[in-house]
């Protein structure tokens, strides 16, 4: 694109990026900040807020990355804080408002939402002073801007905007199936999830309005999975409602049930064989470190007789695939921790073994992940 001049467009019209009045990125995690600059840079629109004219589109950052946005606010215009559901459409109803009565101007727009709506934080209105060692001496905020900004929550997720229809992609896709968030945030208190915190506090979805999102979506898509996502699926304290109420429909159109993240000290038989009765599938577990000791440490609140107990009521109903993530890099660390994954996944080998139950026709399969701590 560089080669020949070619603009940045957006996928679904070919417009060029630079004609639209906003462009919006979401900062899922850090290493993504050059390829937001790249893609700037690919539209012809100046890196720096400062730098851009009346003319150019306004660059909105948000999502888990905008909690903490100095490091890229030379970049951003202005930055959602907190969750997009109530926000944006409060911005683009004042942009629209403020173009049609004639009082739009770049930098009045960015006063009056930093003033007005909860959420928006604008960098270009606050003055920063710096001590003598570089460290932060005060923080002034100016033109009516907010001393502090708070983050935004939608209150009520039964009413947060959910797509009825979806576009299907013409291609096999990693995430081929229809997801539904079953609620926010997270009752416990792991201390390496950014998520755990920034998402509280927990807010949970009815099961008759989820069960009649997820009915709307098969019909619109034709998807054969569904994929019940949160932070901790087995803690919605309505699962079993809810599954119920899926089952009536699912079963009958072959449509399956998947659960990407169980506890396990929440784990039970009658919620394994829910999810099987459509489709086998393999069973997810985070152990996240391989002592107790580093587990303590991270305060996740999990030891390995829960996980044993887990795999065993899946061992025991004829289940032979697992998967266990990890994590190393976590403070405290010793090679000590790092053997402790092996071993302990060697525990669930020797525990599938052990079951009589067992489906002897096939060998266990355990696969290990292991993540980076960020």
């Amino acid at each position: 694109m560089k080669k020949h001049n070619l603009p940045l467009c957006a996928l679904e019209s070919g417009d060029p990026l630079d004609q639209f009045d906003f462009v919006a990125f979401t900062l899922q995690y850090e290493m993504s900040y050059t390829n937001v600059l790249n893609m700037l840079d690919l539209a012809g629109i100046p890196l720096r807020a400062k730098d851009r004219g009346e003319d150019a589109p306004l660059v909105i950052g948000g999502g888990p990355c905008a909690y903490n946005p100095e490091p890229v606010a030379d970049f951003f215009d202005l930055f959602n804080i907190g969750e997009g559901e109530d926000m944006l459409p409060w911005i683009v109803r004042l942009y629209i408002q403020m173009k049609e009565n004639g009082s739009y101007t770049r930098a009045g727009f960015l006063r009056e939402a930093a003033r007005t709506i909860p959420g928006v934080y604008v960098p270009s209105l606050y003055d920063v002073t710096y001590n003598d060692d570089g460290t932060i001496r005060a923080i002034t905020p100016k033109d009516g801007a907010p001393a502090k900004v708070t983050k935004r929550i939608m209150q009520n997720m039964d009413k947060a905007y959910y797509p009825a229809k979806t576009i299907i992609p013409s291609t096999e896709i990693v995430q081929d199936r229809t997801s539904l968030e079953l609620f926010r945030g997270c009752i416990r208190g792991c201390r390496f999830c950014q998520a755990g915190y920034i998402y509280r506090p927990v807010r949970e979805k009815s099961p008759e309005v989820l069960n009649s999102q997820a009915r709307c979506l098969f019909e619109s898509t034709g998807y054969d999975e569904i994929s019940l996502t949160s932070l901790s699926i087995s803690d919605y304290t309505q699962l079993e409602e809810l599954t119920d109420m899926l089952l009536e429909w699912t079963d009958e159109n072959m449509v399956s049930l998947s659960l990407p993240s169980l506890r396990v000290d929440s784990f039970t038989k009658e919620l394994m064989d829910k999810i099987a009765s459509v489709r086998s599938s393999s069973l997810t577990f985070a152990p996240e470190a391989g002592t107790q000791r580093l587990r303590d440490v991270i305060n996740k609140n999990v030891c390995e007789e829960d996980l044993l107990r887990a795999v065993n009521v899946a061992f025991e109903a004829g289940k032979n695939m697992v998967k266990l993530y990890f994590m190393q890099g976590l403070p405290t660390e010793t090679y000590e921790d790092i053997e402790g994954i092996a071993t302990l996944a060697s525990h669930v080998i020797d525990a599938y073994y052990k079951c009589p139950t067992r489906n002897k026709a096939k060998k266990p399969q355990v696969t290990i992940s292991v993540a980076c701590f960020i």
